[in-house]
């Protein structure tokens, strides 16, 4: 699915796949977050860490009427506290989106994955 906007120059389309790899990187920013986990769940009772290349797997995007939301499946640093960094999250990722974009977001959502021990 595609957002379009249009301009005085013309229409902008973009892909679902853009803005959720945009606000992946967004999130990806933020301290305490050790990375993005697949939404398909657990496996063995773990979250599947994604790499870098595949940020936008653990991001959602979905359009309801005119609103905009985001879903962002994450996995946080042990030792940090979770509501802070998912604040954090929600706020980097509809600042982002807002300047690179001019996307008024409605609704970020963070489902927290997993705590791990990060490797930094």
């Amino acid at each position: 699915m595609q957002l379009q906007l249009s301009t005085e120059l013309g229409s902008i389309h973009i892909t679902d796949q853009c803005i959720a790899v945009l606000a992946g990187s967004a999130a990806m920013d933020c301290y305490g977050l050790v990375g993005m986990a697949s939404r398909n769940g657990l496996k063995d009772g773990f979250a599947e860490l994604l790499g870098r290349e595949n940020m936008s797997r653990g991001v959602v995007v979905r359009r309801d009427a005119d609103r905009l939301l985001i879903e962002l499946y994450i996995i946080v640093s042990y030792g940090t506290k979770i509501s802070e960094v998912a604040h954090n999250i929600q706020s980097k990722v509809s600042y982002v989106l807002n300047q690179i974009m001019g996307l008024s977001i409605d609704e970020v959502h963070i489902f927290v994955q997993d705590v791990r021990v990060s490797s930094y």
